[in-house]
């Protein structure tokens, strides 16, 4: 014959079993929970600095082709202030202030203009398209900038085209 009160017991063992059973399963669903939150976050971030990138840099080919017309200007600034004809020529004006509404225009878009005259050669900006003997700059030191570089939210668009003061051999 059995007893009322063993039942009762297994009944309670039971219960314990299936709420500690209940409650693990609940603290591993949770620790799933907060991983999935948390790895979706971190999506949702990445996702939104590719965005971001793809909104900065997405003019760079744009303004790569355009950066010909600044050069195309230049020189015929260049051309004129050489052989000028008459002061306040008109053309050069018309042309240098039509430069410098397109240079301007291009740095609101992140565009900037890289000074290289009169600074240390730098490989990562610079290409040096020759060597000139120039004692009144130390060697390594731009000379003369042929083409002028660019770069875009921090990055090199184009190198500036540069001459560099060589070392002289004393003789």
């Amino acid at each position: 014959m059995s007893s009322p009160h063993s039942k009762e017991d297994e009944l309670v063992a039971t219960d314990a079993i299936d709420a500690a059973t209940l409650l693990a399963e609940n603290a591993a669903l949770r620790d799933r929970l907060l991983r999935a939150l948390a790895e979706a976050e971190n999506v949702r971030r990445r996702a939104e600095r590719e965005a971001e990138e793809t909104r900065k840099f997405a003019v760079a080919e744009f303004a790569r082709e355009l950066l010909p017309v600044v050069d195309n200007l230049q020189r015929v600034i260049d051309a004129k202030t050489a052989a000028p004809s008459e002061p306040g020529d008109a053309l050069t004006e018309g042309v240098a202030t039509t430069l410098r509404l397109f240079l301007q225009t291009l740095e609101r878009f992140g565009i900037k203009k890289i000074s290289a005259l009169g600074t240390r050669f730098d490989p990562t900006i610079h290409e040096a398209l020759m060597e000139t003997a120039d004692r009144s700059h130390p060697p390594g030191t731009v000379t003369n900038v042929l083409e002028d570089g660019f770069t875009i939210g921090g990055r090199l668009l184009r190198p500036a085209r540069v001459s560099v003061a060589k070392e002289q051999a004393d003789g």
